[in-house]
C-alpha cells in the first residue's frame, strides 16, 4: 500500500530538506528566553536556504517549515536584539 507522500510520514515532515526542518527546530527553540538570539539567527539562514532548495528542487518539500523558521528566527531576533540593546542603554545611563 502505497502512503499519500511517497514515504512513511505522508509527506509531513520534509526530511529531504534538512535546512527548512533544521531552522524549523532552531526557530522554536529560540523563542526560549535567554538564549533565543543566536538561534533565531540560524533559524532565518537555515529558513532562507530552504526556500532556496525547495525552489531548485520542486520535489522536496518544506516550503512551509523554511518559512516558519523565518518567521520564528525574525520575532527571535528582533526581540531579543531590542532586548539587548535596552539592558546596554540601561547599563550605559546608569539605571
Amino acid at each position: 500500500m502505497a502512503t499519500p507522500g511517497g514515504d512513511a510520514t505522508g509527506g509531513i515532515i520534509p526530511y529531504k530538506n534538512l535546512p527548512a526542518l533544521i531552522g524549523y527546530y532552531l526557530g522554536i527553540v529560540g523563542l526560549i528566553p535567554l538564549i533565543g538570539f543566536p538561534f533565531g539567527l540560524a533559524a532565518v539562514i537555515l529558513g532562507i536556504m530552504g526556500l532556496v532548495k525547495r525552489n531548485r528542487q520542486p520535489e522536496v518539500k518544506g516550503s512551509v517549515h523554511a518559512v516558519i523558521a523565518i518567521l520564528f528566527g525574525l520575532f527571535s531576533v528582533v526581540l531579543y536584539g531590542l532586548v539587548i540593546v535596552g539592558i546596554i542603554a540601561a547599563a550605559a545611563s546608569g539605571h
